[in-house]
């Protein structure tokens, strides 16, 4: 390998998962605009040393300001059987409280929770717009630019999905308390989209916009057909998360959520379709044959009951997946892949259920998201390979569980054995961020989410 200019950053990895597969003595350039600029495997070691390199996948669902409901909603309430529905009049009333200051340090601290689980990206799936009562701020997309703000200060990779969201349910209904802070109709939501664009402006290179139409219930058919055309981003929506939203789509539109999406709309690589935990065997196939990313998010959909999403037909059918944290209750990317596992275990009293015969369990779901979420959040990444972006994460070499490990077995340890305290270091498109375990801007960024918290108490 050629020695490399000044404006190049150098890490020798020991072990590191290449496109190509497991590779030893691995040196990688990265450039200054961000990205890898060469990969060479059994190399003399040079740079900064790391014993095991991995690509950082993208976190590809997130809403942020639900961190801070963490721990308020496990009580039962007057309604004899709590669910999704008793949870979301819940999320309706905390949202009330929260100020724009409040939702960007809220997102700082989520974003920067993401990189030291070893994620790269956020792609946050944005939806809170306006003032308690529906007024506007004064700048349409003030809390888009929160959201960005805080990116600029956690330096994690964004995606950012404006969320339109127009009524109550699939009957027009209006937006009750709470929900009214999401409320647009097309023509304001494309002025709002302008006005995100333009925050990110000042965000580094490989920021990304995208758009998300909330779901079935909350968009008419009339925009929902519009939106695609208001940028060439990403589009992501919520569907089929829970057996009432299988019920109210089927009752209005006379098929269920992923067949009615599939006849009206063209489903492509574009979508990402979140949850999707309520699919009949025909739907999963049906969608996985699009090559849209099916979006998981394993521990919030455990945490409201959603359902357990057919992971090991949807790979059979050859369907892309990714990984996200949604309410961010619990930020753990191990926790979420396990989760993803042991859910399609419990299902059908099996083990290695997503497993390959040529490939482990470990490697399968990590693997899947990395391909997934760098789809999902339109981010040229997940992959160590010239050209890409430097997404990457570090595991603790002297971890006892990885001790002797290499290949897929290091994954599946993380996975299965470990947790996030494995993960020494993370690269956003270069930006060393997480250091020794611990975010570069840790200590500012929780005294300010430690000070918000205490302004607004048990909200609940």
């Amino acid at each position: 390998m050629s020695a490399p200019d000044a404006q190049h950053t150098l890490l020798f990895a020991e072990q590191a998962l290449l496109d190509t597969g497991w590779a030893r003595d691995v040196l990688i350039a990265i450039g200054a605009d961000g990205r890898i600029a060469r990969v060479e495997a059994g190399a003399a070691p040079a740079g900064a040393r790391h014993a095991i390199l991995l690509p950082a996948p993208a976190n590809l669902h997130s809403h942020a300001f639900q961190r801070a409901m963490a721990g308020l909603t496990e009580k039962r309430g007057p309604d004899p059987r709590d669910t999704f529905w008793t949870w979301r009049q819940l999320m309706f009333c905390f949202l009330d409280r929260l100020t724009p200051d409040d939702v960007e340090a809220i997102a700082a601290f989520v974003q920067m929770q993401m990189l030291e689980a070893g994620y790269a990206c956020n792609v946050e799936f944005h939806y809170l717009h306006h003032q308690p009562g529906g007024v506007p701020y004064d700048d349409l997309a003030e809390m888009s630019a929160r959201i960005a703000a805080a990116a600029q200060t956690s330096g994690i990779g964004l995606t950012l999905l404006p969320v339109l969201y127009q009524q109550g349910g699939c009957d027009g209904r209006p937006l009750g308390p709470g929900q009214i802070r999401f409320g647009n109709d097309l023509d304001r939501f494309a002025r709002l989209v302008e006005g995100a664009r333009k925050a990110l402006s000042a965000l580094p290179a490989d920021t990304r916009l995208g758009l998300a139409p909330h779901s079935l219930r909350a968009v008419t058919p009339e925009a929902l057909s519009a939106l695609p055309g208001l940028d060439d981003g990403p589009v992501h929506m919520h569907l089929a998360e829970q057996v009432g939203e299988v019920e109210e789509v089927l009752a209005h539109h006379g098929a269920r959520p992923v067949r009615h999406l599939l006849a009206t709309m063209p489903v492509d690589q574009r979508w990402c379709l979140i949850h999707c935990t309520q699919m009949e065997p025909d739907e999963t196939r049906a969608l996985a044959a699009t090559g849209a990313v099916a979006g998981l998010c394993p521990i919030t959909e455990s945490s409201l009951g959603d359902g357990i999403f057919d992971g090991v037909r949807w790979l059979g059918a050859g369907g892309r997946f990714g990984i996200g944290s949604d309410s961010n209750i619990r930020i753990s990317l191990s926790e979420e892949l396990r989760t993803l596992e042991y859910t399609q275990r419990l299902r059908d009293r099996s083990r290695a259920a997503l497993a390959r015969p040529d490939a482990s369990t470990g490697r399968v779901l990590f693997e899947g998201a990395l391909r997934g979420g760098a789809q999902a959040a339109g981010r040229n990444s997940g992959t160590i390979a010239p050209g890409a972006l430097a997404d990457l994460t570090a595991l603790d070499g002297e971890a006892v569980d990885l001790a002797g490990k290499g290949g897929d077995t290091l994954l599946d340890a993380f996975i299965f054995a470990g947790d996030d305290h494995m993960v020494r270091d993370v690269w956003s498109a270069g930006r060393h961020l997480v250091q020794a375990g611990q975010h570069v801007a840790r200590a500012a960024i929780t005294r300010r989410y430690g000070q918000t918290m205490r302004r607004l108490g048990d909200a609940i």
